[in-house]
C-alpha cells in the first residue's frame, strides 16, 4: 500500500480523499493555488504546496508543476478527484512516465472513451445499445439535415469532445438547424479545442441514469448499481439519487449487465461510470458517454452498498484485487444527494464572496461533504459547488424527510446559495412522485410555473433569510440602509414568484 498520496484537486473531493487516506494511514499532500490558500483541503492535508495563480491553466491545470511537487514530497500516488486533469490522457501518462501510481483508469481506458464518437462506434461493436444518430463527425449543414431527416425531430446536437453541459443544442425546428450547429462546432472549438460534433435522436421524456463500474488489474469487472440524475440546470445535474425511483427492477439488472459487459470491452480499470440516457416512456436505454473517473455523486452508491470507493480506488491503483464480487453487492434502503452551490437560486449564477454565518446539518444517517466554513472566500475561478449534503434511509420517502429536516438546520449566510431551491424541489409533487426529467428544472423557469419552485416554502422562511442576512451584513460591514434596501429588493423578488 502506498505511504504517501498527492491530491491534485481542492475543494470538497480533496477534502473526502483526505479522509479517506487518513483512515488508511496514508500521508497526504495538498497543492493549492493563490485563490485557495486559506482552502480547507489545506489545512487538512499532512503537507501543503502551491502551484501557482488563481487560474486553473495556471495551477490546477499545469501537469508539469503537479508532478513536480509530487516529486519533491516523494509521494508514491496521485488521486487527481474529478474535474480538472481527472480525465486527461496526458496527465496520466505523464505521472505514470514519472514513476508515480495514478490513481484511475489506465490510459488506453481514457483514451477510449474520452472521445464520445469513438466511444460510441466501441460500445456498438460491444453490443451495447446506442442513440440512433450520425456514425461519424457531422461535416456541414447538408450532412447534418441528411441525418436529422432520416431519424426525425426533435435532435441533440453534441460536441465530440464535449462536457460540463458545453456544446450541446437540441433542434425542434428545422429552421433552427444552421445556427444550433454553428455554435456546438464553436463551443467544441473553444472549450476543447475540437469542432467536430455529432447528431443523435433527442429522446423527448427522459431520464439520465448511470452506472457505477469497477475493475481492476486482475480481470475483475462489477457493478454498484445505478444512480438517477435526472434533476439538472443547463446540462449540469443538481439532485442525485440511488435507486432510480423510475426504472423497473428487471431494467436495473439489464442496465447493471450492459455496463459490466461495456467496461469489460476495454479492460477498464477502477473506478468509472456508464452513463445511459433512459426513455420514460418506453423504458428503453442508450449509452451515452463513460466518466473515466469517480464521479461527484459517489456517496450515495457508498450509502446504498456499503462501500468506501475512495478506498477501493487507492487498493486497485496499488494492484490489489477488488475486495468485493459482484454478488457481494446489494442496494439497501435509498440514498440522496444534494449539489450546495454558491449561486443565485433563481439565475444559477454564481455567488462567489464570503461566507459569514455556516451552519451545518447533523444527525442520524445525515452525510455533509463539505468544505465550506464561517469567514471562508468562495473563489470565482472555480466551480461553486462547496458542499454535498447526502441522506440515507429505509425507503425513499424517509431519505427525503430526513433531506428537509437537514435543509432545516443548514445556513449559510454572506453569499448566495442554492439551498432555498433544494427545499423547493424537496416538496415539489413532481420530484416526491420521482417522475421528473432533465428537463423539469428547465421547464420550470422558462415560463409561468417558475414561481412553483418557490411556492411551497412558507413566506416567514423569506422574511427570516432575508433579515438574518441583513443584520449579518449590516454587523459585519458597519451599515447601512443600502443593505437592507437590497435585501428586501430581493424578498420582493421571490414573493413576485410566488404570487
Amino acid at each position: 500500500m502506498f505511504e504517501k498520496i498527492l491530491i491534485a484537486n481542492r475543494g470538497e473531493i480533496a477534502v473526502r480523499i483526505i479522509r479517506t487516506c487518513r483512515e488508511l494511514g496514508i500521508l497526504t499532500v495538498a497543492v493549492y493555488s493563490d485563490a485557495d490558500r486559506n482552502g480547507f483541503h489545506v489545512m487538512l492535508a499532512d503537507e501543503a504546496y502551491h502551484i501557482g495563480p488563481a487560474p486553473s491553466r495556471e495551477s490546477y491545470l499545469n501537469i508539469e508543476k503537479i508532478i513536480q511537487v509530487a516529486q519533491k514530497a516523494k509521494a508514491q500516488a496521485i488521486h487527481p478527484g474529478y474535474g480538472f486533469l481527472s480525465e486527461s490522457p496526458a496527465f496520466a501518462k505523464a505521472v505514470n512516465d514519472a514513476g508515480i501510481a495514478f490513481i484511475g483508469p489506465t490510459v488506453e481506458n481514457i483514451l477510449a472513451m474520452g472521445d464520445k464518437l469513438a466511444s460510441r462506434e466501441l460500445m456498438k461493436k460491444a453490443q451495447v445499445p446506442t442513440v440512433p444518430g450520425s456514425q461519424d463527425a457531422i461535416k456541414n449543414l447538408q450532412e447534418a439535415e441528411q441525418v436529422a431527416n432520416q431519424i426525425g425531430y426533435p435532435i441533440i446536437i453534441k460536441a465530440s469532445a464535449g462536457g460540463g453541459g458545453k456544446g450541446i443544442r437540441v433542434v425542434h425546428d428545422p429552421k433552427e438547424l444552421s445556427s444550433a450547429l454553428r455554435a456546438c462546432q464553436s463551443e467544441g472549438l473553444n472549450y476543447f479545442k475540437d469542432d467536430r460534433v455529432f447528431i443523435e435522436r433527442f429522446i423527448q421524456n427522459p431520464k439520465h441514469i448511470e452506472v457505477q463500474v469497477f475493475g481492476d488489474t486482475h480481470g475483475n469487472v462489477v457493478h454498484l448499481y445505478e444512480r438517477e440524475c435526472s434533476m439538472q440546470r443547463r446540462h449540469q445535474k443538481l439532485i442525485e439519487e440511488s435507486p432510480s425511483p423510475s426504472v423497473p427492477t428487471q431494467v436495473r439488472e439489464k442496465m447493471g449487465q450492459v455496463a459490466v459487459t461495456a467496461a469489460k470491452s476495454i479492460q477498464y480499470v477502477g473506478a468509472g461510470t456508464i452513463e445511459f440516457i433512459f426513455d420514460n416512456n418506453t423504458k428503453e436505454f442508450f449509452f451515452m458517454e463513460m466518466n473515466t473517473r469517480l464521479q461527484v455523486e459517489h456517496p450515495v452508491t457508498e450509502l446504498v452498498v456499503g462501500l468506501d470507493l475512495v478506498k477501493e480506488q487507492i487498493r486497485v491503483a496499488a494492484g490489489k484485487p477488488l475486495s468485493f464480487r459482484q454478488e457481494d453487492v446489494k442496494q439497501s434502503g435509498h440514498s440522496i444527494e444534494l449539489r450546495i452551490c454558491a449561486e443565485d437560486p433563481i439565475t444559477f449564477t454564481p455567488s462567489p464572496g464570503v461566507i459569514r454565518r455556516y451552519r451545518t446539518p447533523q444527525g442520524p444517517f445525515v452525510r455533509l461533504d463539505n468544505c465550506a466554513y464561517p469567514g471562508y472566500e468562495v473563489p470565482i475561478h472555480y466551480d461553486p459547488m462547496i458542499a454535498k449534503l447526502i441522506t440515507w434511509g429505509k425507503t425513499r420517502e424517509e431519505c427525503i424527510r430526513r433531506l428537509q429536516r437537514a435543509l432545516a438546520e443548514y445556513m449559510c449566510t454572506g453569499i448566495k446559495s442554492n439551498i432555498v431551491l433544494h427545499k423547493n424541489i424537496l416538496v415539489h409533487p413532481t420530484f416526491l412522485d420521482g417522475t421528473y426529467t432533465t428537463q423539469f428544472i428547465d421547464q420550470q423557469v422558462a415560463g409561468k410555473e417558475q414561481r412553483e419552485l418557490f411556492m411551497f416554502v412558507d413566506e416567514h422562511v423569506f422574511l427570516i433569510a432575508a433579515a438574518i442576512t441583513a443584520y449579518n451584513d449590516a454587523k459585519s460591514r458597519d451599515v447601512s440602509e443600502y443593505n437592507l434596501a437590497s435585501h428586501w429588493r430581493k424578498l420582493g423578488r421571490l414573493r413576485q414568484l410566488r404570487s
